[in-house]
């Protein structure tokens, strides 16, 4: 079973809109997936029971009440959505079930500084010291050609952690969440650019490079 995490300290920073896009690409590649919500606001959740009928099915899993101990063993990719203000001890816990993090950060001085001492305290946790768990950071809801998307682009080449997409800002993310989608569900001449930057993300996630 693959275990992939997507985490951030900071609040608002897309985590759920990276885990339910996680889940729909590869469910409509035929594996089976868990998409397990540790944050009892339940963005993931939502969007899990909003999912059509006619699309592969992705499980749904409650993981902020009971953890992971319902969990499918039919399950073949489980994507957790982390919550917000994860620190210490509770960090340590999520790591354990992980070995691919994803840390997406937004192009704002206050998610920057945010997410530089959680990438900071998140490398220090001893799994990922070893190497048991392997981490990436990503650029989200970009604008390029814009000052702050150059700080962010700098800020996160030197995080000290493989850097491997970013993602613009963009509706079909607002589109596909509503419909109980993934982007990669929506229509080609819609999100090809959405595809098109996802490419480097699902690449690194598919290598070596990205699991212990």
């Amino acid at each position: 079973m693959r275990h992939i995490i997507v985490m951030n300290a900071k609040g608002g920073c897309g985590k759920s809109t990276l885990a339910t896009n996680l889940a729909s690409y590869y469910a409509a590649r035929g594996q089976q997936v868990t998409l397990a919500d540790f944050d009892p606001q339940r963005s993931s959740l939502d969007w899990v029971e909003t999912r059509p009928g006619d699309r592969p099915t992705v499980v749904g899993l409650a993981a902020y009440e009971d953890g992971l101990k319902h969990l499918p063993r039919s399950t073949d990719y489980l994507v957790i959505d982390a919550p917000a203000r994860s620190h210490g001890r509770e960090l340590t816990e999520l790591v354990k079930r992980a070995e691919t993090i994803i840390v997406p950060v937004l192009p704002s001085g206050i998610d920057m500084r945010a997410s530089r001492a959680f990438i900071e305290e998140l490398t220090s946790v001893g799994k990922v010291e070893r190497r048991k768990a392997k981490v990436a950071v990503v650029a989200n809801r970009i604008r390029e050609n814009t000052v702050i998307f150059d700080e962010l682009d700098a800020f996160l080449r030197g995080a000290g952690v493989p850097y491997v997409a970013t993602l613009r800002e963009a509706q079909n993310y607002i589109r596909a969440y509503s419909r109980g989608l993934g982007v990669f569900e929506l229509p080609e001449y819609l999100a090809w650019p959405d595809w098109e930057q996802w490419g480097p993300l699902v690449d690194w996630l598919n290598s070596s490079a990205s699991t212990p």
